[in-house]
C-alpha cells in the first residue's frame, strides 16, 4: 500500500468493550498483563483517555442481562471458567466516563425486549446531555431464555416477536425524544415563562405492545437522539437496521464475505428510503499489534492458548441459545440445527460460512468447529503485524468496499488499545484514513451522519 489513501474516504473507528471480567474475547482475563480491577471506575477511564488520545470515534460496550446459564441450565460453568459471569450497569458506567473525555463517544447496548421505552430514552437523552451530545444506543432484541428468567418469564419471546417488539419500541422512544421541539426552553425570567407549551407535546401512543402519555421530563438533547446502533445477522435484521440504525455492525470473517454484506446492507439502506452514505457499516475485528511481525505473532500465539473450551461452549450456548451440553463435540451436526437454534440465527449462520471457509464446503460442520470459530482469534478478521502492516490491512477492507471502518475488539485490557494507538494510529493518521484532531459538534458530526 502507498504512503497516503488513494480514495481520500477516511475510516470510522469504534472500541469494542465490555463492563466485564473479559473482553469480548473470552481468554482475556488470563492475559499476563491484563488489569485485573474492572470494577473501578479508574479501569475505565484510563482506557477512554487513551482512546480518545487515538481518536478514536466511539467507545461501545455491549451487555448482557443475564449470566451465561444455557450451557447444562446451570451457571456453574460460568463461574468457574469467568466466561462474561460479571456485567456492570452501563448506565452507570457511562455517566462516570462522560466527565473524564470530551470527544468520544459513549455507547451501550440496552435491550427493547426487558426495557421501557420511557426510561431508556429518557436515560439515553440525559447522557446525551451531561456529554455534550456524545451518546449512542445500540439497539438489541435479547435472546436467550437466561436473560428471559431474570425478568420472569420462562423462556425468550420468538425471534420475529422480538423485531415487531423492537420496531414499535423505537418508534416510541423517536417520538419521545422529538417531543420537545430544539427551541422549547426559554427560560425568560421577565415573563415568567420556563418554556413554550406549544413546543412541548404529548405523545399519547397505543400501540401493541407500549403505550406512553409522554412528553419526555427531558429537553431535545444536541443530537436530537442518540446516534442509533444495530447489529442484526438475520435476514429480518439487516432489514430493521437498515429501516433504523445510524451504525450497523456485521460479523464477516473474511474481506469477501464483508464485502457481500456491505452491499447486500447498503441495497437494504437504499431500498429503506434512506441515504447509504450516511449509514455506517464496520465489521467487528480484532487488532494484534507488535513492534515486529515475529512479535505480533507470538502473541497470537499466546492468546489462543488461553482460550478454555468449557468457556467457549458456555457462550456458544448462550449465544445460540442452545444446551450444547450433552453434544459429541466431535460428531457432526445435525442437518436441522439451524432450526434447533433459537438465539442468534445470523451468528449460526455466520459460524457455518466460517468453517466452510476453513475447512471446505463440503464437510459437515461439527461443534468442535463453531467452538473453534467462536472462542480463538477466529471468532473475527485478525490484523496481525507491525503498525504498518495492519494499516496495510485495514486499507484494503475499506478500499475495496468491505466497510466504512472497523471495530476494535480488545484481546486484553488496556494493552489492545494502548498499543493499536501507539502502533497502529500514526499510520493511519499518515495516510490521511482518520483525521488528526476531532472536530466540533456532536458524534453525529464526529462520524459524518445523517442530523437526527
Amino acid at each position: 500500500m502507498g504512503r497516503s489513501s488513494s480514495t481520500g474516504k477516511k475510516m470510522s473507528l469504534v472500541a469494542f468493550m465490555q463492563a466485564s471480567n473479559v473482553s469480548w474475547f473470552q481468554g482475556s482475563w488470563l492475559y499476563p498483563s491484563g488489569d485485573p480491577d474492572y470494577l473501578s471506575v479508574d479501569y475505565y477511564r484510563r482506557v477512554v483517555e487513551v482512546l480518545e488520545a487515538g481518536r478514536f470515534d466511539m467507545v461501545f460496550f455491549d451487555d448482557r442481562l443475564a449470566m451465561p446459564g444455557v450451557f447444562g441450565h446451570a451457571v456453574d460453568e460460568t463461574v468457574l471458567t469467568g466466561a462474561r459471569s460479571v456485567k456492570l450497569d452501563l448506565s452507570v458506567v457511562l455517566g462516570a466516563l462522560a466527565p473524564f473525555t470530551r470527544h468520544i463517544g459513549l455507547g451501550a447496548t440496552c435491550s427493547t425486549t426487558f426495557s421501557s421505552p420511557y426510561s431508556l430514552a429518557r436515560m439515553f437523552s440525559t447522557l446525551d446531555h451531561l456529554s455534550g451530545g456524545r451518546a449512542a444506543w445500540n439497539i438489541v432484541t435479547s435472546l436467550n431464555d437466561s436473560e428471559a428468567e431474570n425478568f420472569g418469564l420462562s423462556e425468550h419471546v420468538e425471534h420475529d416477536e422480538r423485531y415487531a417488539i423492537a420496531e414499535e419500541f423505537v418508534e416510541l422512544a423517536s417520538q419521545l425524544w422529538a417531543s420537545w421541539d430544539e427551541d422549547a426552553v426559554v427560560q425568560d425570567r421577565a415573563t415568567r415563562m420556563f418554556a413554550d407549551p406549544a413546543k412541548v407535546r404529548e405523545v399519547n401512543f397505543k400501540g401493541k405492545y407500549f403505550s406512553s402519555r409522554g412528553p419526555l421530563t427531558v429537553p431535545r438533547s444536541p443530537q436530537g437522539r442518540p446516534v442509533l446502533i444495530q447489529a442484526g445477522q438475520s435476514p429480518k435484521g439487516r432489514d430493521f437496521a437498515a429501516r433504523t440504525a445510524d451504525v450497523i455492525f456485521i460479523n464477516a470473517h473474511t474481506i469477501d464475505q464483508a464485502k457481500e454484506q456491505y452491499a447486500d446492507q447498503k441495497r437494504r439502506i437504499k431500498d429503506a428510503g434512506r441515504d447509504p452514505d450516511q449509514v455506517k457499516i464496520l465489521p467487528v475485528t480484532y487488532a494484534v499489534c507488535g513492534e515486529t511481525e515475529t512479535i505480533a505473532k507470538e502473541k497470537v500465539a499466546l492468546m489462543n492458548s488461553l482460550v478454555d473450551p468449557r468457556a467457549a461452549l458456555v457462550l456458544l450456548s448462550d449465544a445460540l441459545n442452545f444446551d450444547f451440553s450433552g453434544m459429541d463435540i466431535d460428531a457432526p451436526l445435525p442437518d436441522d440445527m439451524g432450526d434447533r437454534v433459537t438465539g442468534s440465527k445470523g451468528l449460526f449462520e455466520a459460524l457455518k460460512k466460517s468453517v466452510a471457509a476453513a475447512h471446505g464446503p463440503d464437510r459437515a460442520p461439527r461443534l468442535s468447529d463453531l467452538i473453534e470459530r467462536r472462542a480463538s482469534l477466529a471468532a473475527a478478521p485478525c490484523f496481525v503485524g507491525d503498525g504498518n502492516q495492519i494499516a496495510d490491512q485495514m486499507e484494503q477492507w475499506v478500499q475495496e468496499g468491505a466497510c466504512d471502518g472497523f471495530v476494535i475488539a480488545a484481546t486484553h485490557i488496556p494493552g489492545t488499545f494502548e498499543e493499536f494507538v501507539r502502533l497502529v494510529v500514526p499510520t493511519l493518521r499518515e495516510r490521511g484514513l482518520v483525521d488528526r484532531e476531532y472536530g466540533t459538534g456532536t458524534l453525529r458530526d464526529s462520524m459524518g451522519l445523517a442530523p437526527a
